[in-house]
C-alpha cells in the first residue's frame, strides 16, 4: 500500500515557516484525501498524472516545461531546495523545506475523477442526440456536464488554530516595521511575506489580525507593489516573486483580494502579469542554468514553483469568488499573453487560463445578474489556440476549450429566455449532430468545430467579439499556419451564423484595417470570402457597402482587390450591384448642392473595380440599362468639378490627402468605358472613339451631343439592348434635378427612332415632348424637337405631330440656333401637310429670317421657303403671289452671298418662284460670277425685273434696304442694282415723291471706306439724279449744280 500522499503544507504552511521565528498555527490540508477512491480508467490516471505533484528522479529530469501536464509532475535534478533557506539552516526539520519539496495544483484533486468524466458526459450526448427531439428546454433537456455534481476538489483553508496575543503581536509589529521603514536586501523581503501569510491564514480566527489587516489593506499593496517592481529581469533566481504570489494566493482564500477591488489593486494585477510576462524562455533558462552551475540553487525548479504559484493564485481568485464577472477581470490580464508572438508566454498563458477554466467549471456561481463580457473573445482566442503550431499550447487550449464549453452550456441555459429559448434549443441540437459525427478528442483539437459548436450558443454580441478578435489576431500570429487558421475560423463563423451579426460596421472597420497588413494571398482571399458572405446577406448588404463607400479614394490595392474579388453566389450577384447602384443613384435624386456627396464618387470608382473584377457579370449584363445611363448621369454632374469640390468626410484623409489629379470625371468616364466593354459592346466603343464621343462626353457645352452619339450608336449596333433602355427611361425622365433629366432625355429622344417606340404611350413619348417644348430650358426645347423629328418616321404619329405645329412654329423665332433649326426640319417633314393659313404664316417667319447672321438659319430658312412655294395648292396661288414677288430681291441679291451653299440655294429657290409665276428668268441670272464685274449682264437682269415688276411691288425700295446690309457683297450688289433699277421708275411717281430718299443713302456710302462700294454708289448716285432730271427738264440748271456737289464731297 503506497504511503499517503502529503498535503498542502509544503507550499502554503511548512514552507514558509522556514524563513520566520514568529510562531505560527499549523495549516489544515485543503485536499482531500484519496484513500478509497474507486479504481481510474487510463485516460483518468494520465490526467492524475499530469495534475500531480510526484517527484522526477534526478536523473531522468526532463527540460523544463511548465504546462499542466509536464510542468507540474516533472522536477529536475540536483538540490531542490531553493535559495531561502541558507538563512535558517540550524533550525529544525519541521521548519525547514523539505529535499523533495512537492508541487501542487490545488484543482488537481483526486476526488475529480479527471477530464474522462466531462468525455463521458459529452459521449452521452452523443448516445442521446438521436432519441432526444428537445421539444421542452429543461434541466432534463440539458446533458449530463450540466447536472453533474463536481467534487469540490479546492477547498478553502480551514480556520487555524488561534495564536497566542503575543505572536499577533510580534507578526503585526515585524510587518509594521516595514510599512515606516524600506525593504533592504532579499531575506528581509521573503521574511516580510511570510510573516504577511502567517498573519493572513488567522485573518478569519482573530479580530485584532482582520482589524490590522482591513485597515492597512492599502499600505500591503502598496508594498507589494514595491516588491515586485523591484524584481528585475535578471531575477530569476529570487524565490521573491512566487512568495508575492503565495501571500496573494492566502489572502484571496480568506476572502481578502489584493488584485481587485480599486484602481491600485488591479495596477498591482497589471504589474504582476507584466512580470511574469518578462521571464525567459525555457531555452533562455537552460543557456542561465549552464552558466550558472556554480551556484546551489537551482533556476529550473525555482522557474517551476514560479509559474506553479502564478497559476494558483489565478485559480484561489475564481474558488474564492466563482462569479463570472471575476473571471472576466482575471480573462483581461491574461489575454495580451494569450496572443503573444512569443511561444514561451503564449504557453504559460494557456496553461494558466486552461486551470482557471477548470476550477471555474467546478466552483462556477449562477446567481443573476450574470456578466461576462468577453465569452466570445475567450472562445476565439481558445479556438486559434487549439490550431497552434506548437503543440503544447494546442493540448492545453483544448484541455481549456472542453472546460469552456462546460461553462458556456451552464451559463446559457441559466440565462435562458423567451428571446433565446429557441437557439438555444437548436445550439444544443447542433451540439449533438457535432459530437455525433465526430472523436471526442478529436473534436476538441479542431478549431473548426469548435467555432460551428460554440456559434450555436453565442449571441449576436458575442459573435461579434468572436470575428473582431479572430480579425485582430492577423497582426499578432507570425506563422503563416496561424494566419491561414484565422481567416479559414473566421469563414467558417460566419458561414454558419451569417444572419446573427449586429455590429457588422465595426467588422468591416477592422477587416479594412487588417487587409493591407495580410501578406499571406491565401489568408486575403478568406477575408475577401468574408465580406461577401457579409454582403450577401440582404440584411447586411447596405451596410457592408455603406462602410466599404467610406474608404479613401481611389482605392488602395486591397480594396481594389476586395472589389475585384467578391464570390457572391449567382441569385445575390443582382442584389448587391443593385444595392451599390442605388448608393450612387440616391445622390442624383437629390436637389443641386454646392458639392458632390462622397458616396457618389465612392459608388463609381466602386464599380469601376466591380467592372474590371468581372465576377458579377451576369449581374452586369442584366443591370446594364440601369448601370449605364447612371453613370452618364454621372458624368454630367462631374462635369467641371475637381477634388475640392466633393464632400470629402472629416477624418477620412488623416495620413494622406487625394491627389488632386483624380477628379470625380475621371472615376465616372472609366467606369463608363469599362462597362460598355465588359457588356461586349465594342463596336459602340469603337463609335464612340472615332467620333470622339468621350471628347463630347465630358465637354460642358457639348455632353448632350456625346450621350445622342452614344444612343445611336447602341440603336445601330444592338437593338434589343436598347429596347431595354427605352423602357427604362421612361421612369428616369421625371427623377433627378436638371442634369439628371437631360441626359435621360438625350438618351431617350434617340431611341424613339426605334420601332419600339411605337409602342410607347402617347402620354410617354409626345406628352414628354410637348412639355419640353414650352420648358424653360433651351436644352430641353432642343431635345423635344430632336425627339419629334425622330418620331416622324412613324407614319401613324404624324397626326398628332401635327397638333404640335404652332409650337412648333414660335420656335423659329428663337435666338437659340439649334432650335431654329430643328424646328425647320421638322417643318419641312409637315409642309406639304399644312393648311394654307398655317403655310402663310410660316412663309412670313420664313422671309424675315432671309438674311439672318447664322448661315445655316439663312441657308435652310430658304430651303423650307422654296418648299413652302411648292407646296401651296391652285386655288392659292393667286393668295401667295404677293409673297413670293417679295421675295424676289432678297434672293437676287443673296446669290451674290460669299457664302457658296448660301448664293446656290438663292438661286435655286429664286427659280421655284419663277415657276411660281410663271417667268422665264435671264441665264444671266444663274451665273456664278459677281455681278458688279459683268455690268452688261446686271442691266439685263434689272431690265427684266424692272419690267416685271412694274406696279406690283416697289422693287427700287425694297433693293434700297439692302445697301445697309452688314455684307458687302450684298450691299455692293443692292447699289449696283439700284442705280440700274432707277431707269425703270415710273416718272408720276418720281416727280410725286421724288429721289432725295434714294440719294441720301447713297451718300452716305460715298464715305464708305471699300473703295469699290464708293465708285458704285456715285455711279448709281449719277443715274437716280439722271432719272430725276428726266422727269424734270426744266430743273436742269439745277440738277447740274446738285451733280457738281456730289462729285465735289
Amino acid at each position: 500500500m503506497p504511503p499517503p500522499r502529503r498535503g498542502r503544507r509544503s507550499r502554503l504552511a511548512s514552507s514558509r515557516v522556514a524563513g520566520t521565528s514568529l510562531p505560527r498555527a499549523t495549516a489544515h490540508s485543503p485536499r482531500r484525501a484519496s484513500h478509497g477512491a474507486p479504481l481510474l480508467s487510463h485516460a483518468q490516471l494520465l490526467t492524475r498524472r499530469r495534475h500531480s505533484s510526484e517527484q522526477v528522479p534526478p536523473e531522468s529530469s526532463p527540460q523544463a516545461d511548465f504546462r499542466s501536464g509536464r510542468w507540474l509532475s516533472e522536477r529536475a535534478g540536483g538540490d531542490t531546495r531553493d535559495s531561502r533557506q541558507a538563512p535558517f539552516v540550524g533550525m529544525s526539520s519541521n521548519h525547514r523545506i523539505c529535499d523533495q519539496e512537492e508541487v501542487v495544483i490545488p484543482c488537481a484533486s483526486d476526488d475529480f475523477g479527471s477530464v474522462d468524466l466531462e468525455l463521458s458526459n459529452l459521449e452521452d450526448i452523443k448516445k442521446d442526440s438521436s432519441d432526444s427531439e428537445l421539444t421542452d428546454l429543461d434541466a432534463s433537456d440539458l446533458p449530463e456536464i450540466l447536472q453533474e455534481s463536481f467534487t469540490d476538489s479546492l477547498r478553502n483553508f480551514s480556520p487555524q488554530e488561534p495564536l497566542c496575543e503575543t505572536s499577533v503581536e510580534k507578526l503585526i509589529q515585524s510587518i509594521q516595521e516595514v510599512f515606516s521603514g524600506k525593504l533592504k536586501d532579499e531575506p528581509a523581503k521573503l521574511t516580510f511575506l511570510r510573516s504577511l501569510s502567517s498573519l493572513g491564514e488567522t485573518l478569519c480566527c482573530d479580530e485584532t489580525t482582520e482589524s490590522f489587516i482591513h485597515s492597512h489593506l492599502a499600505d500591503i499593496v502598496h508594498i507589494l507593489n514595491v516588491l515586485v517592481q523591484e524584481e528585475l529581469l535578471d531575477s530569476l533566481l529570487s524565490p521573491v516573486l512566487q512568495e508575492v504570489f503565495a501571500t496573494i494566493t492566502v489572502f484571496s482564500y480568506q476572502d481578502v483580494h489584493l488584485l481587485f477591488g480599486s484602481e491600485d489593486h488591479a495596477e498591482l494585477f497589471s504589474l504582476v502579469i507584466k512580470r511574469i510576462v518578462s521571464l525567459p524562455s525555457v531555452r533562455s533558462l537552460t543557456r542561465l542554468e549552464e552558466t550558472m552551475a556554480s551556484r546551489p540553487s537551482n533556476p529550473e525548479c525555482l522557474y517551476r514553483q514560479t509559474f506553479q504559484a502564478f497559476s494558483e493564485m489565478l485559480q484561489s481568485f475564481v474558488v474564492k469568488d466563482p462569479h463570472l464577472e471575476k473571471f472576466d477581470a482575471i480573462f483581461k490580464h491574461v489575454c495580451p499573453s494569450l496572443q503573444s508572438v512569443k511561444d514561451h508566454e503564449r504557453e504559460w498563458a494557456t496553461t494558466s487560463m486552461a486551470q482557471v477554466l477548470k476550477c471555474l467549471s467546478r466552483h462556477l456561481c449562477l446567481k443573476l445578474p450574470l456578466q461576462f463580457q468577453s465569452l466570445g473573445h475567450l472562445v476565439a482566442l481558445m479556438a486559434l489556440l487549439c490550431g497552434d503550431p506548437l503543440k503544447e499550447v494546442a493540448e492545453e487550449a483544448a484541455e481549456g476549450t472542453r472546460y469552456l464549453l462546460h461553462v458556456t452550456l451552464r451559463l446559457k441555459y441559466a440565462t435562458q429566455d423567451k428571446t433565446n429559448h429557441q437557439s438555444l434549443r437548436r445550439g444544443l441540437k447542433k451540439c449533438c449532430e457535432i459530437l455525433e459525427h465526430h472523436d471526442i478528442k478529436q473534436f476538441y483539437r479542431d478549431p473548426f468545430k469548435i467555432a460551428q459548436v460554440f456559434e450555436g450558443f453565442l449571441n449576436s454580441n458575442e459573435l461579434c467579439q468572436f470575428v473582431m478578435t479572430t480579425l485582430n489576431s492577423l497582426k499578432k500570429l507570425k506563422h503563416t499556419h496561424n494566419q491561414e487558421l484565422a481567416g479559414e475560423l473566421l469563414l467558417t463563423l460566419v458561414k454558419n451564423a451569417e444572419s446573427r451579426f449586429e455590429k457588422v460596421p465595426e467588422i468591416m472597420g477592422v477587416i479594412c484595417a487588417q487587409l493591407p497588413i495580410i501578406s499571406q494571398p491565401g489568408v486575403r482571399q478568406q477575408i475577401i470570402s468574408t465580406v461577401s458572405l457579409f454582403i450577401s446577406r440582404p440584411k447586411y448588404t447596405d451596410i457592408v457597402l455603406s462602410h466599404l463607400l467610406c474608404q479613401p479614394i481611389p482605392y488602395d490595392r486591397n480594396l481594389a482587390a476586395l472589389w475585384r474579388t467578391l464570390k457572391i453566389d449567382l441569385p445575390n450577384t443582382t442584389w448587391v450591384l443593385w444595392r451599390l447602384l442605388r448608393k450612387l443613384q440616391k445622390c442624383h435624386n437629390v436637389p443641386s448642392q454646392e458639392k458632390m456627396a462622397y458616396v457618389a464618387v465612392a459608388a463609381t470608382d466602386a464599380l469601376y473595380e466591380v467592372f474590371m473584377g468581372n465576377r458579377l457579370r451576369a449581374a452586369t449584363f442584366r443591370l446594364f440599362p440601369q448601370l449605364l445611363m447612371t453613370l452618364l448621369i454621372q458624368i454630367h454632374h462631374s462635369i467641371g468639378l475637381t477634388v475640392s469640390d466633393v464632400a470629402i468626410p472629416s477624418g477620412l484623409y488623416t495620413e494622406q490627402k487625394m491627389s488632386t489629379e483624380v477628379t470625380p470625371l475621371c472615376f465616372a468616364m472609366q467606369a463608363t468605358k469599362t462597362l460598355l466593354l465588359r457588356a461586349a459592346c465594342k463596336r459602340e466603343f469603337d463609335i464612340m472613339e472615332k467620333n470622339k464621343g468621350w471628347t463630347l462626353l465630358e465637354g460642358e457645352d457639348c455632353h448632350l451631343q456625346g450621350v445622342c452619339l452614344l444612343a445611336n450608336a447602341l440603336l445601330e449596333k444592338n437593338h434589343l439592348l436598347t429596347c431595354r433602355i427605352l423602357y427604362l427611361l421612361v421612369p428616369l425622365l421625371n427623377r433627378g434635378n436638371d442634369k439628371h433629366k437631360l441626359t435621360s432625355a438625350g438618351f431617350f429622344v434617340e431611341l424613339l427612332r426605334s420601332p419600339v417606340a411605337r409602342r410607347l404611350p402617347s402620354i410617354y413619348s409626345l406628352g414628354h415632348l410637348r412639355d419640353w417644348l414650352h420648358h424653360g430650358n433651351n436644352l430641353f426645347r432642343i431635345l423635344a424637337l430632336r425627339g419629334l423629328h425622330n418620331l416622324f418616321r412613324h407614319w401613324d404619329m404624324r397626326e398628332d405631330i401635327k397638333r404640335l405645329l404652332p409650337s412648333i412654329l414660335d420656335s423659329l423665332w428663337e435666338t437659340d440656333e439649334r432650335i431654329v433649326l430643328l424646328a425647320i426640319q421638322i417643318l419641312q417633314k409637315l409642309v406639304r401637310t399644312m393648311d394654307f393659313t398655317t403655310l402663310a404664316a410660316m412663309m412670313k417667319i420664313l422671309f424675315s429670317l432671309f438674311g439672318d447672321m447664322r448661315p445655316d438659319v439663312h441657308h435652310f430658312s430658304m430651303t423650307l421657303f422654296g418648299a413652302s412655294i411648292k407646296s401651296v395648292k391652285h386655288a392659292h396661288k393667286k393668295c401667295m403671289e404677293n409673297q413670293v414677288l417679295e421675295s424676289l430681291v432678297p434672293l437676287l441679291l443673296y446669290s451674290q452671298d460669299e457664302n457658296a451653299a448660301i448664293a446656290e440655294e438663292s438661286r435655286r429657290v429664286l427659280k421655284i418662284c419663277s415657276q411660281f409665276l410663271k417667268w422665264k428668268l435671264p441665264q444671266e441670272v444663274y451665273h456664278k460670277d459677281p455681278f458688279y464685274i459683268k455690268p452688261v449682264e446686271v442691266k439685263t437682269i434689272c431690265k427684266f425685273f424692272g419690267k416685271k415688276c412694274k406696279g406690283k411691288i416697289d422693287i427700287l425700295a425694297q433693293t434700297l434696304m439692302y445697301s445697309k446690309n452688314a455684307k458687302l457683297p450684298i450691299r455692293r450688289t443692292a447699289v449696283l442694282f439700284v442705280g440700274l433699277l432707277s431707269k425703270y421708275m415710273d416718272c408720276s411717281e418720281t416727280r410725286m415723291k421724288g429721289t432725295d430718299w434714294i440719294q441720301d443713302d447713297l451718300k452716305d456710302l460715298l464715305q464708305d471706306p471699300e473703295p469699290s462700294l464708293r465708285i458704285l454708289a456715285s455711279q448709281a448716285l449719277f443715274r437716280v439724279q439722271k432719272v430725276e432730271f428726266q422727269a424734270e427738264p426744266e430743273q436742269t440748271v439745277c440738277w447740274w449744280r446738285k451733280l457738281l456737289g456730289c462729285l465735289s464731297t
